[in-house]
């Protein structure tokens, strides 16, 4: 912690939020159990996976994106 100059509620924080984002992108946990683990609203924890480059958007194929562009 001293390196990094955080406290220790930062750290814990910070580790809540990287388990989330792990749970989410690794084992297919939703956006809403994530938000919990970290301690966040779904909005933010949302926000969050944007700022770490991770979609919430998901398609298997480009037939797919567009399917679902045509029905928005």
């Amino acid at each position: 912690m001293y390196d990094t100059h955080m406290t220790a509620v930062q750290v814990n924080d910070y580790a809540k939020k990287l388990i989330a984002l792990d749970y989410y992108t690794n084992h297919h946990v939703s956006i809403g159990y994530c938000a919990e683990i970290a301690e966040m609203t779904e909005e933010d924890f949302i926000k969050f996976l944007g700022q770490q480059g991770i979609s919430i958007f998901q398609f298997d194929d480009k037939k797919e994106f567009l399917e679902e562009m045509r029905n928005a």
